[in-house]
């Protein structure tokens, strides 16, 4: 299926209500900012050996593996160890992205956006219900992101 199809089916089943990926758009955020806080956790008890960043990791950790489980679905594969690692790297990517446009250095800023946005892009690709089939097409040799694909799905704004 080529993106425009694919673009277009999932346009079409969002307008039915039957998909609202609104909702998990948040979630895939807040859990990107969750796992950052475990690794926060665990540097800072490193560096400080005090054990109230133990409890803040494992309740970081506990809050994140029951909000992922609303998003990924837990199967035979590695999908549930990937969906995190792909939001995490994400994330730092973003993070990356920001501290580079503030060192003006604006072209390595956007390819650090670029791949951010691609990591999150196969996040959802990983995690979207197939039962559609709807998938994301290599074919079209002027788009070979993953994103270009699925972007126009993801609109935060829309309530």
């Amino acid at each position: 299926m080529k993106t425009k199809n694919f673009i277009k089916t999932i346009l079409e089943v969002r307008e039915k209500n039957e998909l609202d990926l609104s909702a998990g758009e948040d979630l895939s955020i807040a859990l990107m900012n969750i796992v950052s806080l475990e690794e926060h956790s665990f540097f800072s008890y490193v560096k400080t050996q005090d054990e109230k960043f133990l409890e803040i990791l494992e309740t970081c950790r506990e809050l994140r593996k029951r909000l992922l489980a609303k998003i990924v679905r837990k199967d035979e594969g590695e999908k549930w160890c990937m969906s995190k690692h792909l939001l995490a790297s994400s994330m730092r990517l973003y993070e990356v992205g920001n501290r580079l446009l503030h060192e003006k250095k604006m072209e390595e800023a956007k390819q650090s956006y670029i791949d951010a946005a691609e990591l999150y892009g196969l996040f959802w690709e990983l995690n979207m219900d197939n039962s559609e089939g709807i998938s994301v097409s290599y074919e079209d040799k002027e788009k070979k992101s993953i994103f270009s694909g699925i972007k126009k799905l993801l609109e935060c704004c829309k309530e």
